[in-house]
């Protein structure tokens, strides 16, 4: 029985397995340990050790990267790759096919793009947890690449647990419990978009409201929503599927993301006529929203009504509790900060009269990287009849921003300098993200 829900796309991590695991960044080297133990023996329990330790450390995605003689196995802990292992490649052909076969894909395609998924369910003491894992297999130049994103359903998280500051959370279960209009959230791939989402939905979830998504793909189910998921062969896509939606009378919709002029019209459109609009943009900030949108070939008159607020974010990493040092800051650093904070409200962050700013140090439970655990970083403005009125003569991006600011939007820049002297993160992590 066990052996068919493996081939049917299931796969069960054994007892023994689970055993000590839940190392994190500094259980790599005995990682690859294990996994050693089975190169020669038994590719399935290659498999269980790795995706179990994966699961344990919180890994959000892991790589299968073919060189020249070797395969290079890694995983992403807190945003940054680590090196696992590094195998031969008759024995990386094994673990390929083995994780095509649970994803349903075509063993014998190895010169285009395929996409797959499977399930690992983990039997913990208090509960099975079922984590996704999607497949995206890619050919190059030294054989198929492959990359096996983790989508652990602990990580979703409600809004007051996001880690956001005050100002922004009122902000936030504000906005989502409007009746209509859109609340746009952008960032690169894997800045937290779709966690930041997901928690609105769960936030506003009740019997009493009808919640309907589109996604490409379906990241975690979520329990009292409608979900779906693109597929384009069937020419089920976003535009079409909003179409769709609309005909179900949702109260609100969620758009994984918009990527052209027609989806941006439909979202716009349901946000005129009563919908509760969610969806994300690809841009490096939020005043960038409007100009990417207008970039597709929207209409500014339709754009700047239809937006309730726009929500930038990045992921930064926290320093570890176990072995940072706290010290004063210099004065470089006091004049840069009281400049760059400068426009940010009192009742919002004042400086503490006792300021002592992170420095790493690193130890063996971080694995001597100094940090451990991730937190965002975010900026919003708010599309109120003064900033639509504003909108309206199309200004540059820059223009948008000096605008924002005034009104008293918070940069990412300004919310991530808080976060160093709060002793959350290190200028050097703000500096590398914004």
């Amino acid at each position: 029985m066990e052996n068919s829900k493996k081939i049917s796309g299931e796969i069960r991590i054994p007892d023994t397995i689970i055993k000590n695991k839940g190392r994190g960044v500094a259980g790599l080297p005995e990682v690859k340990n294990e996994i050693e133990e089975f190169l020669n023996k038994d590719i399935s329990k290659l498999l269980e050790v790795l995706l179990a330790n994966a699961f344990f450390a919180k890994s959000s995605d892991i790589h299968v990267e073919p060189e020249e003689e070797k395969v290079k196995v890694r995983m992403r802990l807190d945003g940054v790759l680590h090196d696992v292992i590094t195998i031969n490649k008759d024995i990386a052909q094994k673990i390929v096919s083995r994780i095509k076969l649970l994803a349903r894909v075509k063993l014998n395609i190895e010169d285009r793009p395929q996409d797959g998924k499977f399930t690992v369910v983990v039997p913990l003491e208090e509960e099975e947890v079922e984590v996704e894992i999607r497949m995206s297999a890619l050919p190059s130049e030294h054989g198929e690449t492959l990359v096996m994103r983790v989508l652990d359903p602990r990580k979703l998280i409600s809004l007051d647990d996001l880690g956001v500051r005050d100002h922004f959370l009122n902000l936030f279960k504000k906005e989502i419990k409007r009746p209509n209009g859109m609340v746009i959230v952008t960032g690169p791939t894997g800045s937290g978009k779709t966690t930041t989402l997901y928690s609105f939905l769960k936030t506003i979830n009740n019997p009493e409201v009808k919640i309907i998504t589109i996604e490409d793909p379906i990241e975690y189910h979520l329990e009292g929503i409608s979900q779906t998921e693109v597929d384009p062969e069937k020419g089920y896509d976003f535009a079409n599927g909003l179409k769709a939606i609309v005909r179900q009378d949702p109260d609100v919709i969620l758009v994984g993301e918009i990527r052209d002029l027609e989806t941006a019209q439909i979202s716009m459109q349901s946000a005129l006529t009563g919908h509760l609009v969610f969806s994300t943009l690809h841009t490096n900030d939020a005043p960038g929203a409007i100009a990417r949108l207008i970039s597709l070939g929207e209409k500014i008159i339709n754009i700047a009504p239809a937006i309730n607020v726009v929500i930038a974010q990045r992921l930064i990493r926290k320093v570890c509790p176990r072995c940072t040092l706290y010290q004063r800051p210099d004065e470089q650093f006091m004049q840069k900060a009281r400049e760059e904070l400068k426009t940010v409200k009192k009742d919002v962050f004042t400086f503490p009269s006792e300021i002592r700013i992170p420095r790493i140090k690193g130890c063996k439970k971080c694995s001597f990287t100094g940090y451990q655990g991730r937190v965002g970083i975010f900026e919003a403005f708010l599309v109120d009849d003064e900033m639509e009125e504003f909108l309206s003569s199309s200004p540059s991006i820059a223009e948008t921003k000096k605008k924002a600011i005034e009104k008293g939007m918070i940069t990412m820049r300004q919310d991530g300098i808080m976060k160093v002297i709060e002793r959350i993160t290190t200028m050097e992590e703000i500096d590398s993200v914004t």
